[in-house]
């Protein structure tokens, strides 16, 4: 196995020197050499674009945490206090609004442009945000909630792509973070703006409206990002995609960037990849890599330690706003810890810790449930067991698979595969959810924390045997890594 990617790697490097030779002439220059001569590109020019992208993420994060502290004044203003379906409705529709946002991403990504696709992504999210803000019923409140999820599943995909390949190579993992902070920094701005809302009549609709705000910027920004290089080329638009690279990288390093662009990246049957081809063949292995990372890391049983958390407080005698808040601060934490590691220790081994730290948890986890531990031993095993889950999560299970994910797919598919990926991403998330509280009642909490931990186990063993490194190799070393020529 080592030798053949040890071939696969020379011929990557002589594929490389002769593309590169070859659009050298073709310009009637020589810049062979010319990535090492002026070093790396400053990461200073595709901040601020990364940056606007990672809105997108801010707002998933906040729209997934608006219902926590303000669903009680909202089931009391709205009609429906006391049915625990429609308050599991509010909760969730916003998950089946997502799915459908998700499964769409990949083709209007690669169909209008990553920047308009944050536009379109924007929209629902204002329009959305509006109906549940003024909503009078619970039919209201549903749609509205409906509207902002299928921004939701178009916003993450989109981020991930845009963010992939508008980055340098040697600052793409740091990058690739940010989307995930921004997530915990939205999570976290709902629960602090939601904290009134047990005491003020009707803040829960200033909640809503709040968010108005970030998704309008998003929209109003995009107008002034960079596009894709990657989706101009596609396109057949050269002249843009050099345009686009100067604004990224500067002019010294624009040559050698469409160089560097796959071969897939330029127009060769772009439009014309069916949904078949991304389940067998070719690119089945990169995407099935990509379905079963994301569906580990929801079997992981991270939602369900979310869900459960405030109950988890509760029986330590913590409030559980502050709970949440512990939680959200050391999901930050993490996060913040894996952005500063994702560039030096790279992607595969973040993944292998993060998961074999989560499996540590949910056993700290099923100790708490035993019963022949004292009360305090319990209450220091299940709220430690819980929080160490939430930050190992966080440094790596948490924002990897996205940047990963993004890094994997070959040009040509990439941001169908996303598409993709990012549905089973949802269907599991949603039947975590739905069936979590049933399966704890049924099996109980050590059988059930047992389950999640072997879920992390076979998590580790898929990863070391699956994933690439792909920490500072462009996106065309990684394509060829993964997807050799067919014979």
């Amino acid at each position: 196995m080592r030798g053949r990617q040890r071939d696969m790697w020379s011929a990557y490097k002589r594929a490389s020197r002769d593309h590169l030779n070859a659009y050298d002439r073709e310009e009637g220059r020589l810049q062979n050499g010319i990535g090492k001569e002026f070093g790396n590109p400053s990461w200073k020019r595709s901040l601020p674009h990364v940056l606007v992208a990672t809105i997108s993420s801010f707002l998933f994060g906040y729209h997934l945490g608006v219902v926590n502290d303000t669903l009680e004044s909202i089931s009391l203003d709205l009609g429906f206090s006391g049915s625990t379906l429609a308050e599991g409705l509010v909760v969730s529709t916003c998950l089946a609004g997502a799915f459908v946002g998700s499964v769409f991403s990949g083709w209007i990504a690669d169909g209008v442009g990553r920047r308009r696709a944050f536009q379109l992504c924007a929209l629902p999210m204002i329009i959305g945000a509006s109906m549940s803000a003024t909503a009078n019923t619970l039919v209201g409140m549903l749609l509205g909630r409906l509207i902002v999820g299928t921004g939701m599943g178009l916003g993450p995909p989109v981020a991930a792509l845009y963010v992939a390949e508008v980055s340098p190579a040697f600052v793409r993992g740091t990058f690739g973070s940010f989307t995930q902070i921004a997530t915990c920094l939205g999570l976290m701005g709902a629960l602090l703006i939601g904290i009134p809302a047990k005491d003020v009549v009707g803040w829960w609709r200033v909640c809503f409206w709040v968010s108005a705000v970030p998704a309008a910027l998003l929209a109003l920004l995009m107008e002034f990002c960079a596009e894709s290089p990657h989706w101009l080329l596609k396109k057949g638009k050269t002249a843009e995609t050099e345009a686009e690279f100067e604004k990224l990288l500067g002019v010294l390093h624009v040559k050698s960037a469409m160089a560097e662009l796959p071969k897939s990246d330029r127009g060769d049957e772009v439009d014309n990849v069916k949904f078949s081809e991304l389940l067998y063949g070719r690119h089945f292995r990169v995407v099935f890599i990509g379905s079963t990372l994301f569906a580990l890391q929801q079997l992981s049983g991270i939602n369900a330690v979310f869900y459960f958390s405030s109950t988890v407080f509760k029986s330590a005698g913590v409030p559980s706003d502050l709970g949440n808040i512990c939680v959200g601060i050391i999901n930050l934490s993490g996060s913040i810890i894996a952005m500063t590691l994702m560039d030096r220790l790279g992607r595969k081994v973040l993944l292998i810790w993060s998961f074999v730290g989560m499996a540590v948890s949910m056993g700290f986890q099923v100790m708490a449930a035993s019963a022949f531990l004292p009360g305090s031993g319990i209450l220091y095993l299940s709220v430690g067991g819980m929080l160490l889950f939430v930050f190992t999560f966080s440094m790596g299970a948490g924002p990897v698979p996205g940047l990963l994910l993004s890094e994997i797919f070959p040009g040509r598919i990439r941001a169908k595969a996303m598409a993709v990926c990012m549905a089973v991403h949802w269907v599991i998330n949603f039947f975590v959810g739905l069936l979590f509280l049933r399966l704890l009642e049924q099996l109980g909490p050590q059988v059930l924390y047992t389950i999640f931990a072997t879920f992390c186990l076979i998590a580790v063993v898929f990863v070391k045997r699956n994933v690439v490194e792909t920490k500072g190799r462009t996106l065309q070393e990684i394509e060829i890594a993964l997807l050799p020529s067919p014979s």
